[in-house]
């Protein structure tokens, strides 16, 4: 059964720990809430199922009942002892002490490595988590990469938008660009502060992420590309090409796009084209 707020704050008392914000931690008080996310996981016995930051194990507990295996990956050292004594005796619970993330753009490699073992038994691997919010970005594209079919979180409001965004807003950007073509991007709903403790500042959202991978092994050159191009997001596509170092009017040429234009106007499709022509 999913933890109360008291609940939380007693077994962080028993580990000596409080919410750390290097951490980006905000523990999931809202017990529908903790439904919910397992719920947009789609989760069954079949499952490898990744969390990261899983806290005090809410969540963890919930999913444990409903998956085959549950890795979950916790940084605080004092929440990932309270976890091995709590959950250490289910079997089907394994625990990962560290960052999920080796680099900006790069899986810790045991987390890689459980990932491609489940892909090679064809075992289906899914994130569901409450993400820390500070690693949700760089995290959601390095799993969609490494080929997590589906992926199922919380996250900042403004992140979630920024996933889902279209061409020529405001939200729109690299992030948005790798998610669309990497998967299918839903925001389920959005979540009030109060649903966390420490509340945040913020608003929250449920999303969930549907593996459709349109880059293979171009994801890596392509997200350079784009992150490139969007580094000179207000000047004219013409002039954003050659002076990321392409040959400008090949591209145009071949991708019949009007250099006028800029790249935060073009789909995440014609940004392919685009890539495609300069490559």
């Amino acid at each position: 059964m999913p933890q109360t707020k008291h609940q939380i704050e007693s077994l962080l008392a028993e580990a000596g720990a409080g919410p750390r914000p290097q951490f980006g931690q905000n523990f999931m008080i809202d017990q529908n809430l903790v439904r919910a996310v397992a719920d947009a996981g789609r989760v069954s016995g079949d499952d490898l199922v990744i969390e990261v930051g899983p806290g005090t194990g809410t969540l963890t507990e919930e999913l444990l009942d409903r998956a085959g295996q549950v890795l979950a990956v916790e940084i605080d050292r004092g929440l990932a002892a309270l976890l091995r004594k709590n959950l250490g005796n289910r079997p089907n619970f394994s625990l990962l002490e560290g960052d999920a993330l080796a680099g900006k753009h790069e899986l810790d490699p045991q987390l890689l490595d459980a990932i491609v073992e489940a892909r090679k038994s064809r075992r289906p691997v899914k994130l569901v988590a409450n993400l820390p919010y500070n690693i949700a970005s760089p995290l959601v594209i390095e799993m969609l990469v490494a080929g997590t079919e589906l992926l199922a979180f919380t996250v900042q409001k403004e992140v979630a938008d920024r996933l889902a965004a279209a061409a020529g807003t405001a939200e729109y950007g690299p992030l948005s660009v790798m998610a669309q073509l990497l998967g299918r991007v839903e925001v389920l709903r959005k979540l009030p502060p109060q649903a966390f403790w420490p509340a945040p500042k913020i608003e929250s959202a449920l999303a969930r992420l549907s593996r459709d991978d349109r880059l293979g092994p171009r994801a890596r050159p392509f997200s350079a590309f784009v992150h490139a191009l969007f580094s000179f997001r207000r000047k004219m596509l013409r002039r954003a090409l050659a002076q990321a170092g392409w040959n400008a009017e090949a591209a145009l040429s071949a991708t019949g796009f009007d250099g006028k234009m800029r790249a935060e106007e073009l789909s995440p499709q014609s940004l392919l084209r685009l890539f495609l022509a300069v490559s």
